[in-house]
C-alpha cells in the first residue's frame, strides 16, 4: 500500500512560519545562549524579508540594529566617497549583519544590499543596548559571540588589501 504524504500544495493548508523565539534560539550566532538572554533577544526580533538589490542598510547612516541572516546573500560595500562603490565581502545564512549598534559612534562603515532574496531575523540595537547596560552577562554574551565574527572580516579585509597591492586580485563595483 503506498502512502500519499500531504504537503500544503496538495492540501491547500498555509505551513506557519517556525515561531520567532525558536528562530532566535536556532540561529547559529545565538545556539548556546541562555534562555533568559534568549527571552531578553527575541522581545526585539523581527522577521525580515529583503528582495533582492534591497538595501539593508547604509555606509554612513546612524546604526541602531542587526540581523541574523537565515536564508539568501548579503554584500558589505563600501568607498561611495571614492567613486563606485565595491563589494568587500558577501555573507550568507548562519552570519550575523552589523555589530555598529553597539560600538560609539553608532554609524554604519559599510552599505550592506541583498544580492538575492534574503529572510533575516531583525534585532532593536538601541533596545538591546539598554538591556546590556543592566545586565553586563548579555552584552558580554554578544560581545564574545561578536568578536570571532569582527577578526575574521578584519583578517579577510587585510588579506584581500595585500593581494590588491601584489596586482594578484581586484575589488569587483557593485553592479
Amino acid at each position: 500500500m503506498k502512502t500519499e504524504i500531504e504537503t500544503p500544495a496538495k492540501t491547500g493548508k498555509k505551513v506557519e512560519p517556525e515561531p520567532i523565539a525558536a528562530r532566535v534560539a536556532l540561529h547559529p550566532f545565538l545556539v548556546g545562549m541562555n534562555r533568559a538572554d534568549l527571552a531578553l533577544l527575541t522581545d526585539c526580533a523581527i522577521p525580515v524579508h529583503f528582495k533582492s538589490g534591497q538595501i539593508v542598510l547604509r555606509e554612513g547612516e546612524f546604526a541602531n540594529r542587526f540581523y541574523l541572516i537565515e536564508s539568501g546573500r548579503v554584500g558589505l560595500e563600501s568607498g561611495k566617497s571614492f567613486g563606485d562603490p565595491v563589494v568587500i565581502e558577501a555573507i550568507g545564512p548562519g552570519d550575523l549583519l552589523g555589530w555598529s549598534w553597539m560600538f560609539p559612534p553608532y554609524v554604519w562603515h559599510f552599505t550592506a544590499r541583498a544580492v538575492e532574496p534574503t529572510e533575516a531575523i531583525f534585532f532593536y540595537g538601541t533596545i538591546l543596548r539598554e538591556y546590556c547596560e543592566t545586565d553586563h552577562s548579555l552584552g558580554y554574551e554578544l560581545f564574545k559571540r561578536m568578536s570571532p565574527i569582527m577578526l575574521r572580516r578584519l583578517q579577510a579585509a587585510r588579506e584581500k588589501m595585500l593581494l590588491l597591492h601584489a596586482g594578484k586580485a581586484s575589488l569587483e563595483p557593485v553592479v
